[in-house]
């Protein structure tokens, strides 16, 4: 079974992988890797979907681009430990304190994308946290911004895209059908999503996952490198010491 690279990061100096077989046990709703639309279907025959390590030399690993790295915490850990530079990417909070390297934390996933979102005590190898966004969950991400940003720690805020309409009806005209990477969804148009983001045009730690409408690959955003070195060097200092 080859390698699957995924599109969206190519071109990007970011490999993905899956260390995991099956689907991810969060479920969150309008999850492209939940929903069938993923680079990797039919996920029985693609997964687990690991690159060479040959072809990671000079690249950072994303660790779970689909399923969850808390979800077989061991099998994550363990079938990831020869790659020099990796992040992992969780929305679980069960295992923060054991990951040994940077990691990402998706605050809001499934039932609490519009309601409320996970408030932990930012360790030192906490790249950012992600926010699930669309246009009605504003006093939410507020609230996350609020909470994170206070404590030095970048907000990405990851823009929603709709594939079953999901989408209440009074904000039906800040979407438009339209293709991101390979698929058509119900996203948020350009200048809705530019709304959005002048709420924290003063907030130096809040940054869009991509430009929504303009340019969706990863080589056009750069959250994640930059704040991948920035947490190795956060971790380098003494008062962050800790097992790796």
């Amino acid at each position: 079974m080859g390698f699957k690279e995924n599109p969206k990061t190519k071109g990007s100096g970011i490999l993905t992988c899956i260390p995991q077989t099956g689907r991810c046990l969060i479920g969150c709703e309008d999850c492209f890797f939940q929903s069938g639309r993923s680079y990797l279907e039919p996920l029985e025959k693609n997964l687990p979907n690991m690159p060479p390590l040959e072809m990671a030399e000079n690249m950072i690993v994303r660790v779970n681009d689909g399923n969850d790295s808390s979800n077989d915490f061991p099998s994550a850990m363990e079938n990831t430990m020869y790659f020099r530079n990796k992040f992992y990417n969780t929305s679980m909070v069960n295992h923060l304190q054991d990951f040994d390297a940077p990691f990402v934390l998706t605050i809001n996933p499934k039932s609490m994308t519009d309601k409320s979102f996970h408030q932990i005590k930012p360790l030192c190898n906490l790249m950012f946290v992600r926010f699930r966004t669309n246009t009605w969950n504003w006093t939410v991400a507020n609230a996350a911004v609020e909470y994170y940003t206070s404590k030095d720690v970048p907000v990405v805020l990851t823009f929603m895209a709709y594939y079953n309409g999901n989408i209440p009806e009074s904000h039906q005209k800040y979407y438009q059908l339209r293709k991101r990477v390979l698929n058509e969804y119900q996203a948020i148009t350009t200048e809705a999503w530019q709304m959005v983001m002048e709420r924290y045009r003063e907030n130096k730690y809040v940054y869009s996952c991509g430009r929504e409408g303009i340019a969706s690959g990863c080589k056009f955003c750069g959250n994640c490198l930059r704040e991948y070195f920035a947490t190795l060097e956060r971790m380098k200092k003494p008062e962050n010491s800790r097992r790796l």
